[in-house]
């Protein structure tokens, strides 16, 4: 029996030989990987205090849910930047669709973060029902972002090396 011969097309050949490896490290660590860890926490923190709200009516929880969505937004903020960053310097993450994919989900998330702190500090919704379903959304959003990032690291090893730099 003959064997059968795969044949990539010839576009998606050329980006998968283009460098993915990290253009924004510190020490060989990609800053992106480093810097989404916070904002994940966090973003299930606030639906957790927000839970936690409704469940107490305790107003500890709605001072906790104000620093903690703050916590998402700044910090899912420069970690947006940092990944922005090494979208458009890479040519191998660039070029490909799944890294696109990947930065929508984030800047709705980073959107949505941004709505539920906003809400937080001008006082201008209710924790009950308002804020709980935006930090429901923005955990929904968090989970499609990181599926797609992780998608990019495991399936098609973006950013997992610096290229060395002479």
């Amino acid at each position: 029996m003959g064997e059968t011969v795969e044949r990539k097309n010839p576009v998606v050949a050329e980006i998968e030989e283009k460098d993915a490896s990290s253009a924004v490290a510190v020490a060989g660590h990609p800053l992106h990987a480093m810097t989404v860890h916070f904002p994940i926490a966090l973003a299930f923190a606030t639906l957790a205090v927000d839970l936690l709200y409704w469940y107490s009516g305790d107003p500890f929880w709605v001072r906790a849910g104000l620093w903690s969505s703050g916590g998402v937004f700044f910090m899912g903020l420069a970690a947006g930047l940092i990944g922005t960053a090494e979208l458009l310097a890479v040519p191998g993450i660039r070029g490909r669709v799944a890294s696109w994919a990947h930065a929508i989900a984030a800047i709705t998330l980073i959107a949505l973060a941004g709505l539920n702190w906003g809400m937080r500090v001008t006082g201008s919704a209710d924790i009950l029902p308002h804020g709980i379903l935006v930090s429901l959304l923005t955990c929904v959003m968090t989970g499609m972002a990181g599926w797609h990032g992780g998608k990019l690291i495991f399936d098609h090893g973006i950013g997992l090396m610096v290229s060395a730099k002479d």
